[in-house]
């Protein structure tokens, strides 16, 4: 048994790099990303023993996050620091767009699913809907008595949506090369690339002992940042390194799809397969507005606020050259305040909810729409279809 995981680890990596190498060949956006993951998931649900070791997505991010970071010179931070009224504004949309798209899921699927009682329902709908990192939203959905499958779930296909769609949409529109300003250095310089890893790697571990949410990419992202912002060029990240690193992510990402997967309430996935493609054209929207106000160009507004991973976003801005310091800024402010008004805000909806439904007058009838309903003497509603 000791011999199988590896070994299962080791083939999916194989899978992952035939499959990145025919995207080259094809010139597909992100090939070492998307081929990657449309391989990993697609054997992954046909029921194949695929596997993904945590120790390597946390090294892809590592990586990621160093050379994002390489990317924040003086100027560009002035200029990050310039828009910070966007920032906000894109944090309440997403937060807004969140709530509306779980009380979207809520309306269409509380009926379907009488099974689920009716504070697991809202807070399944809730957290599946907010616009956050899977894993830490699965973690609040849990603490809230959620079903933790479709929220993981859920978040899981967004992912897999929004990291498919957008780099596509943006090559085929001709939307790259248009960074604002790219890295200061450009060559790698062995000695200057361990010193590099040395410091964002005790930044990861510190951020780990914090307790803080994704240490390997916020750690390495803000010592690089440090550097950078200082003016010292150590060195640039080698282009293999970066390709190897959104490999192994796109790996960890696809095993999360499984056989059982496309068989967890299939309307439910549907559901929010649609709800996403809504939550894009809607973040379009917001990007043209964001963009048009602050000058910036719209495909980085589009990737600044789309429904997507930090990880997953600033790879895409950084391969295609379209603005990768304000994608990563705006991504990553979103991400802290998700994570820090999700869940009080949820515990408010929550508090005003039984006030509500307390003051509403007896006999009073909600139904959806379709059902003809008869309310007895006592309050209670019949409905039929």
């Amino acid at each position: 048994m000791s011999f199988r995981f590896p070994l299962r680890v080791l083939a999916t990596l194989l899978l992952a790099l035939a499959a990145a190498l025919a995207c080259v060949a094809l010139h597909t956006p992100l090939p070492w990303m998307i081929g990657p993951l449309f391989a990993v998931s697609l054997a992954s649900i046909a029921g194949q023993p695929t596997a993904s070791h945590t120790p390597l997505r946390n090294l892809g991010q590592w990586v990621i996050g160093t050379a994002l970071g390489l990317y924040f010179t003086p100027q560009v931070v002035t200029l990050v620091a310039g828009v910070w009224w966007a920032i906000l504004l894109a944090i309440g949309w997403a937060l807004l767009l969140g709530w509306a798209f779980g009380r979207w899921l809520h309306r269409v699927h509380a009926a379907r699913m009488p099974h689920v009682p009716a504070k697991s329902m809202r807070a399944t709908t809730y957290f599946a809907g907010a616009i956050g990192g899977a894993s830490e939203m699965t973690l609040l959905a849990e603490s809230a008595g959620a079903r933790t499958d479709l929220v993981a779930a859920a978040h899981s296909l967004r992912l897999m949506v929004v990291t498919v769609t957008i780099p596509f949409a943006m090559q085929w529109s001709g939307l790259h090369g248009l960074e604002i300003n790219p890295p200061g250095v450009r060559e790698v310089n062995p000695a200057g690339l361990a010193l590099l890893a040395l410091a964002t790697g005790a930044g990861g571990l510190a951020m780990r002992a914090l307790g803080r949410t994704n240490p390997w990419f916020m750690g390495p992202l803000l010592v690089a940042m440090g550097f950078t912002v200082a003016g010292q060029s150590l060195s640039a990240v080698p282009t293999w390194l970066s390709n190897t690193a959104q490999l192994v992510i796109a790996v960890s990402l696809g095993v999360r799809f499984s056989r059982e997967f496309l068989h967890t309430a299939p309307r439910w996935l549907g559901s929010v397969a649609l709800g996403t493609v809504g939550m894009l054209v809607l973040c379009a929207g917001a990007a043209w507005l964001l963009a048009r106000a602050t000058g910036l160009h719209p495909a980085t507004m589009i990737l600044g606020t789309s429904p997507g991973g930090i990880a997953e976003m600033s790879i895409t801005a950084k391969v295609l050259q379209l603005g990768v310091p304000v994608v990563t800024a705006f991504q990553v402010c979103r991400l802290v305040a998700v994570l820090l008004i999700v869940g009080p805000m949820y515990r408010w909806t929550e508090r005003r909810g039984p006030r509500q439904r307390k003051s509403a007058p007896r006999g009073a009838c909600f139904v959806r729409a379709g059902q003809a309903a008869q309310c007895t003497s006592t309050g209670v509603c019949a409905s039929s279809a």
